[in-house]
């Protein structure tokens, strides 16, 4: 088993998938703008979607695949499966009765979720009517996340990368037969959309799974042993796997109480950064998950600790230059991405501004994908609901501090600020308890890594200053724009990154091999 090829397997995927989820937001914010309707729209994805998260991706996968793993590894196959058949139907019971209640009374949630819009006016109306329509998304998804992590238990991380992909692919058709229609009926056409996603993406994991020998038929629930145990580390990991998730939630409300258009700024910022993030932090900490499951049960706890640092050494290759780039070229990743249609050079630069403050969280971001597999895998679920509740307080009364001066960007740096308290109580915690020590590789390794980013960041900030008055201010100006600095921090980074040592050829080769050397 190779981590760099399941890294490079999921990511690549999540590549495909955010790239055409770009297109679905350049698209929606040509058509929809920053307005009333495209606040509703994302107010009634980004609930679902926050559910999915903490309940079916979250707390649920960290749970499961522990568990599953360690079936996997002690008693066969069939009775995993078994297992996770058993799980499946009590998990679809739950979330068919929560769906159902949560739809009935969304007029009276909402307040609660969205409380700046009110209890009437047209956001308020359409956030109502929308999320009733997407809702049925997470029961999806949560059947999505059960047959992925089979699937990934098996190191099959194909399918479970590739399923989003059905998802933007299903906007993108809406949104192009959206054109010419109000924005409202837009609304509405998207809405239907990420139902319908939802249930092609079911239908493409049962396949995989099919095809994989590895089916979970729904039958009449057990609750047994396993699955009381699965239970009880599930339910603290509702908060402390989706930590970043009520973060997010906490920034919708506190957002909601702000002008007209600070919930999209959010929105688009959030996007931008949560590339890298898909790309890097979920899928090392999706590939890392199962691999030291599995590694723990057989008592490799060297050959465990071993791949947590090849996992933050590739992580961190990634993440800082990605960091760098954010933070130095916002303003032009932004502009050439959105600003055009109904999107104005006003909403691009507010836009861009909570960019910056998101990607300075970048790092911690991507490390709590790391660092809670450690805990997972230890099937320890406990812990890391304390460091999250201690980090949504820490979140929630920064937000209210910086709002007062910063606005809608007040809400983006408490996100990252929570996030790096996150991280940082993490790895204190693995350390004492003697789970988690950087080795010699990891540490030279990082002093490379920081400086080549260093000089990438300085390289664009020049060119940047450079370059921008040499094109006019136009969309096709601003596309190549982006595209020379981008291609010319990637070049200056490989060349520093070798010069000063931060990688080797070498090295990368042996992180292919399926059993790497020491």
């Amino acid at each position: 088993m190779s981590l760099l090829k399941s890294v490079a397997t999921v990511g690549g995927y999540t590549m495909i998938s955010r790239v055409l989820g770009f297109l679905r937001d350049i698209l929606m914010a040509a058509i929809l703008g920053a307005g009333p309707v495209a606040d509703a729209f994302l107010v009634a994805f980004r609930i679902p979607n926050m559910f999915r998260r903490l309940v079916a991706e979250g707390a649920f996968s960290a749970a499961f695949i522990p568990l599953f793993a360690r079936k996997l590894e002690q008693e066969g196959k069939d009775m995993a499966l078994e297992f996770a058949s058993h799980a499946l139907s009590i998990l679809v019971g739950f979330l068919l009765i929560f769906s159902a209640l949560f739809m009935i009374f969304m007029p009276f949630m909402m307040q609660f979720l969205a409380p700046g819009f009110g209890t009437e006016g047209l956001r308020f109306e359409l956030a109502v009517d929308f999320t009733r329509i997407t809702f049925p998304y997470l029961l999806a998804m949560a059947i999505v996340a059960l047959l992925g992590g089979v699937l990934n238990a098996f190191y099959k991380f194909a399918a479970m990368a590739a399923a989003p992909i059905l998802l933007n692919i299903v906007l993108i058709a809406f949104l192009l037969f959206g054109i010419g229609k109000t924005e409202s009926d837009v609304g509405l056409l998207l809405s239907v959309g990420v139902a319908l996603a939802g249930l092609a993406q079911v239908v493409f994991l049962v396949i995989a799974c099919k095809r994989t020998g590895a089916r979970v038929p729904l039958r009449r629930p057990v609750f047994n042993a396993d699955i009381r145990r699965l239970f009880r580390l599930m339910l603290p990991g509702i908060l402390g796997a989706g930590v970043m998730q009520i973060n997010i939630l906490v920034g919708t409300i506190i957002a909601s109480y702000l002008a007209t258009g600070a919930i999209s700024y959010l929105y688009y910022a959030d996007r931008v950064y949560q590339l890298p993030l898909g790309v890097i932090g979920i899928a090392v900490g999706t590939a890392l998950l199962p691999m030291l499951s599995r590694q723990l049960r057989s008592g490799e706890e060297t050959t465990a600790l071993y791949s947590m640092n090849r996992a933050l050494e590739l992580a961190l290759l990634l993440t800082l230059p990605a960091t760098a780039a954010l933070m130095v070229i916002p303003e032009e990743i932004i502009s050439a991405l959105f600003r055009h249609g109904e999107f104005t050079a006003a909403a691009s630069e507010a836009t861009a501004m909570a960019l910056f403050a998101f990607a300075s969280g970048l790092p911690a971001y991507v490390l709590v994908k790391i660092f809670a597999p450690g805990f997972f895998a230890r099937e320890d679920t406990t812990t890391p609901v304390i460091v999250g509740v201690i980090a949504m307080i820490l979140n929630v009364s920064l937000s209210l501090l910086l709002i007062q001066s910063f606005g809608h960007v007040g809400i983006a740096l408490a996100t990252s600020l929570s996030s790096w308290f996150n991280v940082m109580a993490l790895f204190i915690i693995l350390r004492r308890r003697g789970h988690y020590a950087a080795d010699a590789r990891l540490l030279r390794r990082l002093v490379g890594i920081f400086l080549a980013s260093l000089v990438m960041a300085a390289g664009l900030y020049v060119a940047r200053r450079y370059l921008d008055g040499l094109l006019a201010d136009d969309l096709a100006a601003r596309i190549t724009l982006l595209a020379l600095l981008v291609g010319g921090g990637m070049v200056l980074y490989a060349l520093a990154i070798l010069a000063f040592g931060g990688a080797k050829p070498k090295e990368v080769k042996n992180m292919l091999k399926r059993r790497p050397s020491k």
